[in-house]
């Protein structure tokens, strides 16, 4: 009995590295760059309406954060729910994971910065890029090789942001729906492009112009020599 258990936890520990060391193919570009219009979309809206207070700023964009999020991982949920087997699943619950923890801790500092001094919800876009682009970073490992590339755009973004925030301390809507639509944007191109689009073979023939099949010329070499 005991070597069943060992053998059993073997294949467990063999099932959980090849979970760590496989890109993980839940995320979809569609919903993927949905999420970001949703951004842009909001952006424009908050910059037609009358200015907001910094609470009410704040308040706003975590609401179309919870939408955005909710966009961009549906087609996650729904697989995980309907088709996903115990490997797929787990391999989502550990991507999930490791993207969490940056999200609560930006949560929790919007809601400390705000109780110290609502003027300083100016630095909040710039720390939600950076606490976001720590999230995709952290999922590197089972995301495509571009993710990296994402993640410093947001860690860039939320550096100029945060540098630039004494010199413009007015609230602008597009500081974060804009910069998280262009993030959503590049990483549904490289979700695409490395997870989705169509593998294309060569056409037969394409790299072997007119030279005869090997048999054929086998054969009109035998004809010569006769």
């Amino acid at each position: 009995m005991s070597d069943v258990h060992r053998a059993l936890t073997q294949i467990a520990e063999i099932h959980a590295q090849l979970g760590r060391t496989t890109v993980y193919r839940g995320w979809r570009s569609a919903p993927v760059a949905l999420s970001g219009l949703v951004g842009l979309a909001a952006a424009a809206w908050q910059t037609a309406a009358p200015p907001r207070a910094p609470e009410a700023f704040v308040a706003d964009w975590l609401v179309v954060g919870v939408v955005a999020l909710v966009v961009g991982c549906v087609e996650i949920a729904w697989h995980y729910v309907s088709h996903a087997d115990d490997r797929e699943r787990s391999r989502a619950r550990l991507v999930v994971g490791q993207l969490l923890p940056a999200l609560v801790a930006g949560a929790l500092t919007t809601g400390a910065l705000l109780r110290i001094d609502p003027g300083l919800a100016v630095l909040l876009p710039g720390l939600w890029a950076l606490f976001f682009g720590v999230g995709i970073f952290a999922t590197r490992p089972y995301t495509p090789r571009g993710s990296g590339w994402i993640a410093l755009y947001y860690w860039a973004a939320g550096v100029a942001l945060l540098w630039g925030a004494r010199a413009h301390p007015a609230l602008s809507p597009w500081s974060v729906g804009g910069t998280f639509g262009a993030g959503q944007a590049a990483a549904a191109v490289v979700l695409y492009l490395q997870l989705e689009r169509p593998f294309r073979r060569p056409a037969s023939g394409a790299d072997t112009g007119d030279t005869a099949p090997p048999a054929a010329a086998g054969r009109d070499a035998r004809e010569d020599s006769k």
